[in-house]
This record gives C-alpha cells, structure tokens and sequence, in this order.
C-alpha cells in the first residue's frame, strides 16, 4: 500500500498548486495515480501536462471541487482512501465463470473503465485468452507441460512467460505490476496466475496502455467503437474479427 507522507506534508490551511510541489511529493502523487490507473508513463518527480491531466480525471472521478491543478488535504485524504482499497479486498466471487464476470465488470468500473463498449471488449478479450474458461491460464496451457517446454524454446523471457486473464510477459512487466501492488512478482511470478491479481493486470493494462502502449479509450470511447483495432492494446491484429464478434456478443449482453 502506498501511504501519502510526502504529501501529508503540504499546508492544511489552503489549497496548494501542484507546480508548487517539491519533487518527491510530485514523485508520491505519481505513484499513487500510476497504481489507480489515472497516470501511464514514468515516475519522474517532474510536474507536467501527464500529471496535471491524470489528476484532474482523478478529480473527476472523485468528485472533488477544488482547482483541477491544485492539492489540499481534501483530495489528498481522498486518494488515500482508494488507495487503502487493496487488491482482493471488493470480495469478488472467481469460482464460477459468471462470478468472474461480473468481477472484471465491476473491476472495469472501478478504474474508469465505464462504458458499456469497453466492458464488453475486455470480457471478450477475456473470454479469448482464456480459451472461454474465464480462468487464468499459463502461455502454452494447452500442453502437457508449458514450463518445460517454454523453458527450453522461450528462455529469453522465461520464467517471466504469459500468465493471466491476459497473457502478462517479460521481466520488466512484471517487476512493474508487483510494485504497483506491492508483490514480489518477480521473485514468485507464478503469482499472476491469482484471480484478483490477474483482474488488477487486465484492467489497469487495457486503462493505461501498459501492454503495447494502446489504451482501449484509443479505440474505444464516447466518439467511436472500434472493436477490432482495440485488439491493437493487447496483441496487433492476431484474431483481432474473432474479438470483436464476441465483444459484440457481450455488448448484447453488458
């Protein structure tokens, strides 16, 4: 859990603006907004356009009043409190299919993920990684022993190989979402086959574009519905029409 030091340090007598900030309490309010989805990039401890735009959509989603690119213990006591709501901790329900549904639409929510396009691309996304199991799987699930054979033909990325709802890949990814959720991915990557870690790795990828650098609201949005360049946020086109048909069927049903 991240706990607001830097920033508990700020004035309480008014609202402070964040160019006002020094950089390590910049650097916090990256860190927290980067763990809830609002910041995608680096943490820099530099103010800029990123930290400014992903505070004012936290804002807005928090329903808070003040100046968009100002801080006060207000906003600051907000964002620890959706901080202090730690992974697994909503209850979802992962022992049937639809349980798990309904977690990924809740957990979609839950990140800004609202519209009903959107939920109904990443259930289907979902749904084909998956295999239709709407259960974490492992890359090369299919054979008798994924380990030992991605082992011997992936060792460049082994054991780091795809784990998940959706298939998370490569050291440095996962060494980037086990300190967004503060566990050692790294050391015990079999973690990201857990349901309520593979949710967070799901939605807060398709939120920030941390799979290919595509968010889904680039394809996705009030303005256009693009269900098979959406499939460019996970993997380019690879059975990009076959997503899309059933992200449509889960519109139908969303």
């Amino acid at each position: 859990m991240i706990t607001l030091t830097e920033l508990n340090a700020i004035s309480k007598d008014k609202a402070t603006p964040l160019k006002e900030l020094t950089k390590a309490q910049i650097a916090e309010l990256q860190a927290a907004l980067l763990k809830l989805g609002y910041l995608t990039g680096s943490i820099d401890g530099f103010y800029g356009y990123n930290t400014c735009n992903a505070w004012a959509k936290f804002m807005d989603d928090a329903d808070i009043d003040h100046e968009a690119d100002s801080i006060n213990t207000g906003s600051i006591g907000k964002l620890q409190q959706m901080l202090n709501d730690p992974i697994g901790a909503r209850g979802y329900d992962f022992s049937t299919k639809t349980g798990t549904i309904e977690a990924i639409k809740c957990e979609c929510i839950c990140h800004g993920i609202g519209l009903k396009t959107q939920i109904a691309y990443v259930l289907a996304t979902a749904d084909h990684e998956t295999n239709h199991t709407f259960k974490p799987v492992t890359e090369a699930y299919w054979l008798d022993d994924p380990d030992a054979y991605l082992k011997k033909h992936h060792a460049d990325y082994y054991p780091y190989y795809g784990r998940g709802y959706v298939q998370l890949t490569w050291d440095y990814n996962y060494e980037k979402f086990g300190k967004l959720i503060h566990k050692d991915l790294l050391a015990y990557p079999a973690l990201a086959l857990e349901p309520e870690i593979a949710l967070f790795v799901l939605v807060h990828g398709f939120k920030t574009g941390a799979f290919s650098g595509r968010k889904i609201s680039d394809y996705i949005n009030g303005q256009v519905t693009d269900f098979v360049k959406a499939r460019y946020c996970i993997n380019g086109q690879d059975k990009a029409h076959e997503i899309a048909e059933l992200a449509r069927h889960y519109l139908a049903a969303v």
